[in-house]
Formats: structure tokens, C-alpha cells, sequence
């Protein structure tokens, strides 16, 4: 099982930053992979509450019978803060470390 190694692959946070959408470097693809698998069975995922317009996170549970526990702020008027948002949650969990820089400077 791969896992995130916080010295070697710090330097992906500044590439997903940039780009949380699109191509991105097979380095921050595994880093990537691995915080989309999550053996609790817990996501952290985005929802979309107006097309283009409002995203808010969610919680999928472990039993997928189980309702979605919507998070009700914030709401993010960018799909890429949002997501942004995400990283750094999974990273977080992952690795104990907070990311402590916003969406854009």
C-alpha cells in the first residue's frame, strides 16, 4: 500500500494549489490516489448545490445505504477553492500536517 510521505511529497501541495483541476505530475496523481481511497469507508467529497455557482463538502459514510452529512458552511463559489479545500482536509488526515496557505495568495 503506497502512503503519503510528508517530506518527499510536500513539494506536490504548491503544484495542486496552482491546479486543482486538470493534468497534473505522476507524483501528485499517487499522492492524489491515495487520499481518494479511504479504507474507513468516510469521504470527504464535494457537492455541487447550484451548477456553477455554490459547492459545499459532504461526508459520505462508511455504509453508502447511510445519508450524505452535508457540511453547511462554507459554501464555495469556485470549484477549485472547493476542491483546494479538500487537499488540504485529506492532508491533514493523511499526514497530521496542516496546510495553512489559502486558495490564492
Amino acid at each position: 500500500m503506497y502512503k503519503i510521505d510528508p517530506e518527499k511529497d510536500r513539494q506536490y501541495i504548491e503544484e495542486f494549489r496552482q491546479c486543482p483541476i486538470g493534468r497534473h505530475s505522476p507524483g501528485l496523481q499517487r499522492v492524489l490516489h491515495i487520499m481518494r481511497q479511504d479504507s474507513s469507508g468516510n469521504q470527504i467529497i464535494l457537492f455541487c448545490r447550484k451548477p456553477f455557482a455554490e459547492w459545499v463538502l459532504a461526508r459520505m459514510p462508511p455504509d453508502r445505504r447511510d445519508p450524505i452529512e452535508f457540511e453547511g458552511e462554507p459554501v464555495f463559489t469556485s470549484r477549485e477553492e472547493a476542491e483546494w479545500e479538500i487537499f488540504r482536509r485529506r492532508w491533514r488526515l493523511l499526514t497530521g500536517e496542516s496546510i495553512n496557505l489559502p486558495y490564492r495568495d
